[in-house]
């Protein structure tokens, strides 16, 4: 691919994490966005997540922070509760129209959308932005039973990329992550200096020492 070619990476968090779960890796999100530069000219790069946000810590929180510093544009909303016909406590969270209006605002400015999801109801999205003359490129897994895309998203992508098949550049292995000790309490990381140990080994992402300007 040229290297000027203007391009945005579209990341549908909760669906990026199930596809990444399923295949026994995690992303290291430093790597894939100077994965992504290195090939073009990547002008965003979003990450689109629902977080409950009256939970005093959220597991997520720590790598929206990190998300939020380094390079990615992060769009968040809350979940919302609901409670089903059977009396159980459900959480709905769904960011499919956040990212879709994003993409057509920018489809004006890019060549090239890359969107991790599997998601079918894209499908949509991606014919649109194919009408509007940009070339969209689809990032999921077909290695997993069943497959974490849609059929109609795949056959609808300019083209398929195998999320497996990037493990060896942009992923962090599962063997990496540490165990966290029994008891003890997560920190939060806000990006202001504080330290986190591990962090860069549950995320694939470095932080500054506390004693670094």
């Amino acid at each position: 691919m040229p290297v000027n070619q203007r391009s945005a990476v579209f990341i549908d968090g909760a669906n990026l994490y199930a596809t990444t779960k399923a295949l026994g890796f995690d992303i290291d999100y430093k790597k894939l966005l100077k994965e992504f530069q290195s090939r073009e000219n990547l002008l965003r790069a979003f990450y689109y997540t629902a977080m409950i946000e009256d939970q005093e810590y959220s597991s997520i929180r720590p790598l929206i922070d990190w998300l939020d510093y380094n390079g990615y544009r992060v769009v968040t909303k809350p979940v919302k509760e609901f409670t089903d016909s059977m009396g159980r406590r459900k959480y709905k969270g769904n960011m499919d129209i956040e990212l879709a209006i994003d993409a057509l605002e920018l489809s004006q400015h890019i060549d090239h959308m890359i969107l991790f999801s599997g998601d079918g109801d894209f499908r949509s999205l991606v014919e649109a932005m194919q009408r509007r003359g940009v070339k969209v490129t689809v990032i999921s897994t077909i290695q997993t039973q069943p497959s974490m895309i849609s059929d109609e998203l795949r056959r609808q992508a300019d083209e398929f990329v195998d999320l497996a098949t990037l493990a060896g550049r942009i992923g962090r292995e599962p063997s990496e992550r540490p165990a966290r000790p029994p008891g003890e309490a997560p920190s939060r990381y806000r990006g202001e200096g504080r330290t986190n140990p591990g962090l860069e080994n549950r995320y694939g992402i470095r932080q500054p020492d506390a004693e670094e300007e």
